[in-house]
């Protein structure tokens, strides 16, 4: 026993640092050079320095202080001038910008003995990425060790910068509302996992979301509904009122907090389908006139917003001079996706519309769907009008629009491939690997599971999707801009089956979205897998840990 006291007392004063930094991290960085150096042992002492005055490089500064505090205990100061390196000290972690790195998101980590920890980007959000690199190499340090110990980071150099341009996770706020903390969380957790793209789904039939000033019926009648269906549609209702929206001024805030993380905030606002919102504030803007009312239930329904009828467009446009005056990217969603052409069939303005502009149906397409694409392109217009483009969700190809527009994948992949084909810019998002809303887990092993809309995307199968295959020519791939994964929340209302549906399948996305096809390996991803556990448990996030190898 004496002998054993001993051993774990020489432990405790003599071990030279604290094990746990590993930099194979999720996503894997595109190479990591091991140095045959000693090791550069962080501590208390240890100074932040940073010269640039750029708002976000600060802003990084603010990021690596909190993460090195939240994963060791130190809490560093920052110096605004590079002190000189000596062998005595002081201690320190550069955060810099290089233009010799050419991409904007790529970075450089190096760990030196004596020069400490330098981060260079190719811009502030390279910055940024190399900063949530150090964090989750971090990720494995006991902290009540750290404050004892020194933290040994070994001799390394890691370049990287991500496959994809266009990295996103969407939310759908419309059939259950979160809140303005519970939307910042969930940008958190794309940070976290090297996202640059929040696409935020704002408005369809179950509600609309944003404050409208001059349209304000949309959010004192539109975003609210009076009951919820229970179940997948059994005709049964909760009889609780059901609705939120966010003002103007909660909306920029979002917007802010989400390019503090290096992410943009791209708005959705459906048309000309999904509008039953729309239509229970203004009725005059159906094809029959109304009753509507904001919907209680799921699925695709019949009344949509009239193509024939010009206040309509209005409207819209009235709605997007307030949308682009709130949301400062270059996109912006409207749509386009299940809008039955019924009522069109039967509505004398639309018809008359037809008529009018000589649409005529073929190829497999009548002249009502081709309707959508005048329709389309008249917003696509008024956008470009205000120095934006759109994207639409696949269906937006069956009517004749610009190939300016960006198309939102959903369908099935061949909806992208032909896209592509034809000279769009493509976002990857299909149910088959993408749908975040289906489960996880397969029912013969969950019995118990909640209940969701269906489906069956589990972590490998989204591990393994590859948006754009060797077999596309170079042309055709160039047009695949990035990959996104949706959740939809008909049957998601709470915090904890949000994150639990999200995680870890946003890790398996962001590696889709970062790594080359060629450096990646499930199996290692899962082993890679367990530091970015940590740090989902030590923030709070629930998540599913069914395939993660965790007992």
């Amino acid at each position: 026993m004496k002998n054993y006291c001993l051993l774990i007392l020489s432990c405790l004063f003599f071990s030279p640092a604290v094990a746990g930094v590993d930099y194979q991290v999720v996503p894997l960085p595109k190479d990591i050079h091991m140095a045959k150096d000693d090791p550069f042992l962080l501590d208390a002492s240890c100074l932040v320095v940073c010269t640039s005055t750029d708002e976000q490089m600060q802003q990084n500064v603010r990021f690596l202080q909190t993460y090195i505090q939240e994963q060791t205990g130190f809490s560093l100061p920052l110096t605004d001038k590079m002190p000189k390196i000596t062998k005595k000290g002081p201690k320190v972690i550069t955060l810099q910008v290089n233009p010799k790195i050419t991409n904007a998101e790529g970075y450089r980590l190096t760990v030196h003995p004596k020069r400490g920890v330098t981060i260079e980007g190719g811009s502030p959000r390279g910055v940024f990425y190399g900063v949530q690199t150090l964090r989750k190499s971090l990720a494995g340090v006991s902290t009540m060790e750290a404050q004892t110990l020194p933290v040994s980071l070994p001799a390394v150099t890691i370049t990287d910068e991500p496959r994809f341009g266009y990295r996103a996770m969407h939310l759908d706020v419309c059939r259950h509302f979160f809140s303005v903390d519970q939307v910042k969380e969930y940008i958190d957790i794309l940070a976290l996992h090297g996202m640059n793209t929040f696409h935020w789904h704002l408005t369809d039939d179950q509600g609309w979301r944003i404050e409208s000033k001059k349209y304000p019926r949309l959010h004192m009648i539109g975003s609210q509904r009076r009951h919820t269906v229970i179940g997948r549609n059994s005709g049964l209702f909760d009889d609780t009122p059901h609705g939120g929206y966010y003002t103007q001024q909660q909306l920029r805030d979002v917007v802010s907090y989400a390019a503090e993380r290096c992410i943009t905030v791209i708005p959705e606002v459906e048309l000309p389908g999904h509008a039953l919102a729309i239509l229970a504030a203004y009725p005059e803007l159906g094809c029959i006139g109304g009753p509507y009312e904001v919907e209680p239930t799921w699925g695709v329904f019949d009344d949509i917003l009239c193509a024939g009828n010009d206040k309509v467009f209005e409207l819209l446009s009235g709605v997007m001079d307030e949308v682009a005056a709130i949301f400062p990217s270059h996109y912006i969603n409207i749509g386009g996706d299940e809008a039955p052409k019924t009522r069109w069939k039967q509505c004398p303005k639309c018809q008359r519309r037809i008529r009018e502009q000589g649409i005529k149906g073929g190829g497999g397409l009548s002249a009502e769907a081709k309707l959508q694409g005048y329709f389309t392109n008249r917003m696509e217009k008024y956008i470009n009008s205000l120095g934006r483009s759109i994207i639409g969700w696949d269906e937006i190809m069956e009517g004749d629009i610009s190939q300016s527009a960006t198309v939102l994948c959903w369908r099935g992949i061949e909806h992208g491939i032909k896209a592509a084909h034809e000279g769009h810019d493509v976002i990857m998002a299909p149910t088959a690997y993408c749908y975040f809303d289906y489960y996880q887990l397969a029912e013969d092993k969950h019995w118990n599971k909640p209940l969701l809309i269906g489906g069956y995307v589990p972590l490998e199968k989204i591990y393994s999707y590859e948006p754009a295959p060797d077999s596309l020519d170079e042309a055709t791939r160039r047009h695949i801009i990035g990959v996104q994964a949706n959740i939809w929340t008909e049957y998601i209302a709470w915090r904890s089956l949000l994150l639990y549906q999200m995680l870890p399948r946003a890790a398996a996305l962001s590696e889709v979205q970062w790594v080359s096809p060629a450096k990646k390996d499930f199996a290692d991803f899962r082993r890679r897998l367990s530091p970015l556990l940590g740090i989902y448990r030590q923030q709070g996030y629930i998540y599913c840990a069914a395939d993660t190898g965790e007992k």
